[in-house]
């Protein structure tokens, strides 16, 4: 049937029947070319992505949609920080009378290679070494503790005493970030990072990567062959292995000078912008009185592209398709069956109907946060959001909907298109929770948030169009039919209330092992010094506090905060009880309260 046709054209061809109804095989043809190995995992300023795109626009345009984005399109592009390259100026030589020649002058991407983090610095200062880099209080084990790094270039281990391990004592301690962190508290000027020999045979310089913090760690930092500290080690009758069986051995530090040795390094990173877009199209509705009220419809459309950082793989250097089925081909389709029924009935609607398909959701809400901070109608007239985002994997008919506390309106209404108990629902009151729809929440929009649940697959290769349920997924967006249609007639729009409730999670980390919370949504597009707060939850120890949305924290518990690493090393740090000053930025004020760290649910 589809001889002469490319993968692209066969799908599209597929995917627009001649029916407004919603159905299992729609959904399906949908996700098969959203998900297909054509797209390469949909990642945020792609060609797959922008293939996504415009796949959804297509669809908008034969559906009737208005367009709402830039130019009387359906895009409403924006910028973003996609990844770092080497600039030109990177350079190291280790100097000292001793320092056999060929360490005199290394090369960049063959000897050294700076961090993505990495400050742009040019520096010099003695070399010492500092086991792992590693300060745990709670364990009674600090790296530093026999060793200045005041004003020096510290060599520190990658890991952690017991390696890799996921389950050691010290893992959150190991992060790169947080070795980082450390080395700057310390006062030293710059970070080396080698991986020893019981860790990894080769001896290879880590990856140039870049983790979407949008801020340097503060401190010159780099990784370099181990086989240039072993030669530095020779002359001092040791080397790596010994000094790595020790500290496992012992559990007790190693740190040292290296005598009449120095450093000079200079580093420069690049940040590489790109863009994406998110697609924005909508049916006007026909009352007079409520046709400037907008009920918004969302789910992102972005993916992992090819892996990396974000990977469940657990192999993050893995270069493999990421064909993202259920994460969000699904939310997606459920996204085009829904514009698809109510432009069928558009001349019924009372309100207008907003479709939102997001991008850079998996970089940290981009797409979302760039809509309510440049909204394409007031947020004043948005009377809800509903989020779909992984609906494709329903088991037992459990069906998760968060955000049901953000409106007293919502329960009713769950139960009334439930009384066949097609669901079994689970509810959770919170607006919060890691998708597009915690955004609108923390800029006072009630929303629903419909989800079936983590699985093995998620964030894997392996989340492929051939292991969702469509029959479970047709059911489902059914629903959220009836749903959105129920808010379309009612006269009067939902009423917003604050959620008391921690939100969801979708096997993000996003609980990171801490014991303690401030309660507040960091901004992760935010692109300066310091962490913005997106939004604060309600009763946390911010908003006791006085924190307000917007504030850019600075200083927290006597610390330097540059990023959302810094701050979530400080934040591990704490318990319980403790009460801490925060110093945040609002507006061009400098604005210090004090915050009572509760113990995190």
């Amino acid at each position: 049937m589809f001889i002469g046709l490319t993968l692209s054209a066969a799908f599209r061809l597929f995917a627009q029947p001649g029916t407004s109804d919603i159905s299992a095989e729609d959904l399906k043809a949908h996700v098969r070319y959203l998900a297909s190995d054509e797209l390469e995992g949909r990642r945020a300023a792609t060609d797959g992505n922008t293939k996504a795109a415009k796949y959804i626009a297509d669809l908008f345009t034969q559906y009737g949609l208005t367009p709402a984005g830039d130019n009387d399109t359906y895009l409403q592009t924006f910028e973003f920080v996609s990844t770092v390259k080497l600039g030109g100026l990177n350079s190291l030589a280790i100097e000292g009378n001793d320092v056999p020649g060929e360490l005199r002058e290394l090369k960049v991407d063959d000897h050294f290679r700076p961090l993505g983090f990495s400050s742009d610095a040019s520096i010099s200062g003695p070399l010492v070494f500092a086991g792992y880099g590693i300060t745990a209080p709670e364990k009674s084990y600090d790296d530093y503790a026999n060793v200045s790094a005041e004003g020096k270039v510290v060599v520190v281990l990658r890991y952690t005493p017991e390696g890799s391990d996921p389950h050691s004592e010290f893992y959150r301690h190991s992060s790169l970030r947080e070795k980082a962190r450390m080395a700057r508290e310390k006062g030293a000027t710059a970070l080396i990072i080698v991986t020893g020999p019981i860790d990894e045979q080769d001896d290879d310089l880590m990856k140039l990567t870049y983790d979407h913090s949008f801020a340097s760690s503060g401190i010159a930092a780099i990784t370099m062959r181990r086989s240039v500290v072993e030669t530095l080690l020779n002359s001092m009758h040791t080397h790596l292995r010994s000094i790595q069986d020790s500290i496992k051995s012992t559990k007790k530090p190693v740190a040292f000078e290296f005598p009449g040795v120095s450093v000079r390094l200079q580093t420069e990173i690049v940040k590489v912008t790109a863009r994406t877009a998110n697609i924005a199209g909508y049916l006007e509705g026909n009352a007079p009185a409520m046709r400037d009220q907008v009920l918004i419809v969302g789910a992102h459309m972005d993916h992992l592209g090819y892996g990396g950082p974000g990977s469940g793989s657990l192999q993050p250097d893995l270069h493999e398709i990421h064909n993202g089925a259920d994460d969000n081909a699904s939310g997606t389709a459920g996204l085009l069956e829904l514009a698809q029924a109510f432009a069928a009935r558009k001349a019924e609607l009372k309100r207008t109907i907003m479709f939102l398909s997001f991008s850079g959701e998996e970089l940290g809400a981009l797409g979302s946060m760039y809509y309510v901070n440049h909204p394409l109608v007031p947020l004043a007239k948005s009377v809800a959001m509903l989020n779909m985002d992984m609906i494709g994997r329903l088991d037992s008919k459990t069906l998760t909907v968060g955000g049901t506390g953000t409106s007293p309106e919502w329960n009713g209404v769950l139960t009334k298109y439930n009384t066949d108990s097609t669901f079994t629902l689970k509810l959770d009151p919170s607006g919060f929770g890691p998708s597009d729809h915690a955004q609108f929440y923390g800029k006072d929009i009630p929303v629903l948030f419909f989800w079936t649940g983590n699985h093995s697959d998620y964030h894997k290769p392996s989340d492929d169009w051939d292991k969702l349920n469509y029959a479970g997924e047709e059911k489902i967006v059914r629903y959220v039919y009836s749903i959105v249609r129920e808010l379309d007639e009612q006269g009067e729009r939902p009423v917003f209330v604050k959620s008391q409730a921690p939100g969801p999670s979708m096997g993000t980390g996003d609980a990171r092992g801490f014991s303690v919370t401030l309660g507040i949504i960091p901004d992760y597009g935010q692109n300066a010094e310091g962490m913005k707060i997106s939004s604060i939850k309600p009763n946390g120890p911010a908003e006791k506090a006085g924190l307000k949305s917007d504030d850019v924290i600075v200083r927290m518990a006597g610390k330097k905060v540059l990023n959302i690493y810094d701050y979530m090393g400080i934040l591990g740090e704490l318990k319980a009880g403790d009460e801490v000053e925060v110093e945040v930025m609002r507006a061009s004020n400098r604005v210090k309260v004090t915050a009572k760290m509760e113990k995190r649910k």
